[in-house]
């Protein structure tokens, strides 16, 4: 029988501009929709490790980050 010791998600996540928005309003939105997401990540209790937050040219931005899979266990993904 096996069981699952440890578990991560690995992401790679764009959080694009609206179109209609003027593009600095747009990049503010963004940072504002990362922020937002992180917070969520803190209330729902999942442990996580954002490994890079690049904003790109167009404003949006790409974040990569490792992240709790449900409630397996992390081991030594975040040491």
């Amino acid at each position: 029988m096996k069981r699952i010791k440890a578990a991560c998600l690995c992401q790679t996540l764009l959080f694009l501009q609206k179109d209609d928005v003027d593009p600095k309003q747009a990049a503010q939105a963004s940072q504002e929709e990362v922020a937002h997401y992180k917070q969520q990540l803190e209330r729902s209790h999942i442990q996580y490790k954002i490994l890079s937050e690049d904003p790109q040219p167009d404003g949006s931005i790409l974040v990569k980050v490792i992240k709790q899979y449900n409630s397996t266990p992390v081991g030594d993904y975040f040491a």
